[in-house]
């Protein structure tokens, strides 16, 4: 039976008005050529009654990759495509597009049911429709099977883990946007929990939960890509690193970087194992897709709620998946200057350092940013000093 639940309004997707004016802006947005988002209807059981897209640039070759896009709440598939910046790689490096939907008929507020088991199993519900638009496309459109990928945001995100931990025989890689670990919730009451503050688990505790979702799978593992804002308060950044803590467990590498680059718009990333797993953080960035509107071929995007003008996380996600057959390589990481300059130092209360940005809260703990170092409770009474050591990384003590 589908549900109609009305959770998470307050999680990822434009307003009502702002994704009527993205589906219009669509018909601006799209080049002057045949290619264009269309819908598909019979592609398979659709057991999540869900809805599905495809995007076909013009000369899309045969056996080329596919990229599976989810919304985020009251968003829809049009809105996300005009605004996310994909149509653009689609175009410049011949992949196509999947980008499903969600009636308000299954969720109020059109958001993916990421927190229902019955979504969130493989040969189950919206993951096994999610699934079937994948076949369907390899069927149809001649798709390679070895190079299908996912990315989504939010409540979309935490449905591209679902698909990763789900059907990783399907995909070779994901994107995990202002989203959250695999089975953080599984009831619409523990979903708000999920997302502010966030559960505290074990890597191996998170890592149980994949694989418990396909159980006794030997075979390879998706790397995962987690992108959240340092200033996201609708999904707390908490989630990123309990989300990384989960895909490394799973793919069986340390949960401490390999290395960290400094990228534009206060963007650090951090690389795990060889680089199975990355983890973005955006300095100050809200709950939204990263986006960075311009014509380079770095920038993406268009600016609106919830697609938030600071660096195109498209293009990274792109690169990360291999989408550009070779032709754009990625960039170099390139060391932070020494600083000439004594390292910045502020002492304050757990709360005010959490609020500032300069650590962050889960299970009523706060923890130092970067450094994830446990600084004691999360409240105005405990005060500790914290020394930032580079963007968006900060140590207790100095």
């Amino acid at each position: 039976m589908r549900r109609s639940s009305s959770i998470l309004t307050r999680l990822a997707g434009a307003a009502a008005g702002v994704v009527l004016a993205a589906a219009a802006a669509l018909t601006v947005a799209l080049p002057a050529q045949a290619a264009s988002l269309t819908q598909v209807t019979g592609f398979g059981s659709n057991p999540g009654n869900l809805g599905m897209y495809a995007y076909r640039p013009d000369g899309l070759p045969a056996n080329a990759p596919a990229v599976v896009l989810l919304h985020g709440c009251t968003q829809n598939a049009a809105g996300y495509f005009a605004n996310s910046g994909w149509q653009k790689y689609a175009d410049l490096w011949k992949f196509a597009l999947i980008v499903a939907q969600q009636p308000a008929a299954n969720n109020s507020s059109s958001c993916f049911n990421w927190f229902e088991t019955g979504d969130t199993a493989r040969g189950q519900g919206e993951a096994l429709s999610i699934k079937q638009m994948v076949d369907y496309a390899r069927t149809n459109y001649g798709t390679d099977a070895a190079r299908v990928y996912v990315s989504g945001l939010s409540a979309g995100g935490a449905m591209s883990a679902v698909m990763l931990a789900t059907y990783p025989d399907v995909f070779a890689a994901g994107s995990v946007i202002a989203g959250l670990p695999y089975r953080c919730a599984t009831s619409s009451t523990s979903a708000y929990s999920c997302m502010n503050p966030g559960v505290d688990k074990t890597p191996a505790q998170w890592g149980d939960l994949v694989r418990n979702a396909y159980p006794g799978y030997a075979g390879k593992r998706p790397r995962v890509a987690i992108w959240h804002g340092t200033g996201d308060y609708t999904v707390a950044v908490a989630n990123a690193v309990e989300s990384r803590d989960q895909w490394t467990n799973v793919l069986g590498v340390s949960q401490t970087p390999t290395s960290t680059v400094t990228l534009p718009a206060g963007t650090s990333l951090e690389v795990y194992g060889s680089d199975q797993v990355r983890l973005y953080r955006v300095a100050g960035m809200g709950h939204g897709t990263p986006v960075d509107p311009g014509s380079a071929t770095d920038q993406c995007g268009t600016a609106a709620a919830y697609f938030l003008d600071t660096i195109c996380s498209t293009y990274r996600d792109a690169l990360f998946f291999g989408l550009d057959g070779g032709v754009t390589p990625s960039p170099t990481p390139t060391a932070s200057p020494t600083p000439t300059t004594p390292p910045a130092c502020v002492t304050a209360s757990n709360y005010a350092h959490v609020s500032a940005g300069r650590a962050y809260q889960s299970g009523g703990y706060a923890y130092a940013l970067g450094s994830n170092q446990r600084m004691g409770l999360y409240n105005t009474f405990y005060t500790t000093t914290l020394k930032q050591t580079g963007p968006s990384y900060w140590v207790i003590g100095c």
